[in-house]
């Protein structure tokens, strides 16, 4: 239990200090629980609903991870991700399997192509593409 309460710690942390660095949308955090009825009768409102969290993933790949044009290996290389950038990935697939690995992730965030998600790890739950 000690080792997955300092994950979370660490992710949570790793979160916080990437998403002022403009390649994090947003980081969905807890949400407050809404407390029941207030001394007096009334009880209070919920807070409205935040927008939803955009999927969150870091690349952990020693030499970084290539961007490519299409979900396969072959096709045109957009540029690189460095070890330890964070991602917002809108988006998974199926493509090429990459060391028996066949899902690939679309970049969110202003960046365009795609990943081998053989090299990126998911701190967030990433939808498949429509």
């Amino acid at each position: 239990m000690y080792a997955s309460g300092m994950r979370w710690i660490a992710t949570a942390s790793a979160v916080a200090a990437l998403a002022g660095s403009g390649i994090l949308l947003s980081a969905g955090g807890a949400a407050a629980a809404n407390p029941g009825p207030q001394p007096g009768g009334s009880a209070q409102q919920a807070p409205a609903a935040a927008p939803a969290a955009q999927p969150m993933s870091k690349v952990v790949a020693n030499g970084g991870v290539w961007i490519h044009q299409e979900a396969n290996t072959t096709s045109k290389r957009l540029g690189l991700l460095p070890m330890g950038m964070a991602t917002a990935p809108k988006c998974k697939k199926i493509g090429q399997s990459v060391g028996g690995n066949r899902i690939w992730y679309k970049l969110g965030a202003g960046k365009e192509g795609w990943v081998s998600a053989r090299y990126v790890q998911n701190l967030s739950r990433v939808p498949y593409c429509n």
